[in-house]
């Protein structure tokens, strides 16, 4: 395509952003590789629903603003860090979508193995580490996660989304917002159903046969719990990141077990207040039907057994 019309198409996409209440006021940046040196993207201090192609600005791969009558966006470092690090990565979308937002500010986890449309598209969805936007301190934020998926949370922040054009890598987003207010919407019935081991592996075959990456499919990942192990489990401590609001799916045992950090490991390095806050939700709260397993990946048995021991002595000294 032309260089105005991949400006018509990042002007369309900042209308669908703008339109779905992903970006607020001025909220929001778009940006597009057109050749080894120059990058599109939007300006700052513009609304991404009234933008028009002669609004896009060019920069070089460094950030230097190379044409354009307004102001290169100030995230557009993130952008790039994305582009250098990804060569097959064209276009660069980040947004606040409020239901994936609220769990970037929240830093939980997203549950795996719940929708297909998830699990085939994006898979497991990590979350950076918080910086203050704008800075390359920021952008770098990106570079552990960057060629093992296609979407980020951005702690705090809003998400960022990758593809080869710009409407593959706006799609990301849109999938992860629905899936993630579907999460809250499920959350309020109180139960989530989890897939089972072979439901998930038909879905993960798939999505190799369509030609969609994913870590889980990596070598040395075969004897590994497909859904209960989290893929970038091991930067939830830098980046904040707890469940507790939503527990992992019962542990499926695959091969010789599971691989990575465990749930119940996780839980292990938290405090023994956390654990037992935890707990007290899954124990008193009647309407949960959540399985008992899904529960001890969560707490060890060690805070059970205390946490029942002090209410059952609590109701004694009552009486």
């Amino acid at each position: 395509m032309s260089a105005f019309k991949i400006k018509q198409e990042i002007c369309e996409i900042g209308r669908r952003i703008y339109d779905r209440g992903f970006a607020a006021a001025n909220d929001g940046n778009i940006s597009y590789r057109i050749g080894k040196n120059e990058v599109l993207c939007s300006p700052t201090m513009i609304s991404k629903g009234f933008m028009t192609p002669d609004d896009i600005c060019t920069v070089d791969m460094e950030g230097n603003q190379l044409a354009g009558r307004r102001k290169r966006s100030s995230e557009i470092l993130l952008h790039l860090t994305i582009l250098k690090e990804r060569p097959d990565v064209k276009s660069v979308v980040h947004c606040h979508p409020p239901h994936a937002t609220a769990f970037a500010v929240a830093r939980e986890p997203i549950p795996q193995c719940v929708l297909p449309e998830v699990e085939v598209f994006l898979g497991d969805i990590p979350m950076t580490r918080y910086e203050t936007p704008g800075s390359q301190k920021f952008a770098d934020t990106v570079l552990p996660f960057v060629k093992k998926t296609n979407i980020m949370m951005l702690a705090n922040h809003g998400t960022v989304s990758y593809g080869e054009t710009v409407e593959r890598a706006y799609w990301w987003t849109e999938i992860l917002d629905s899936y993630c207010r579907i999460l809250l919407l499920t959350k309020d019935l109180g139960r989530i159903n989890y897939f089972t081991k072979k439901e998930t592996q038909e879905l993960l075959d798939l999505k190799q046969k369509w030609g969609f990456q994913d870590a889980r499919l990596m070598p040395g990942m075969e004897n590994c719990d497909i859904c209960a192990n989290d893929i970038f489990r091991d930067s939830w401590q830098e980046a904040g990141v707890q469940r507790q609001a939503f527990s992992p799916p019962p542990a499926m045992k695959n091969g010789d077990g599971t691989c990575g950090v465990a749930d119940d490991n996780q839980s292990a390095n938290d405090a023994p207040g956390q654990r037992a806050s935890a707990l007290s939700g899954i124990v008193t709260n009647p309407a949960s039907t959540q399985p008992a397993q899904a529960a001890s990946n969560n707490i060890d048995e060690e805070a059970l057994v205390q946490l029942i021991t002090d209410r059952v002595m609590a109701q004694l000294a009552g009486k």
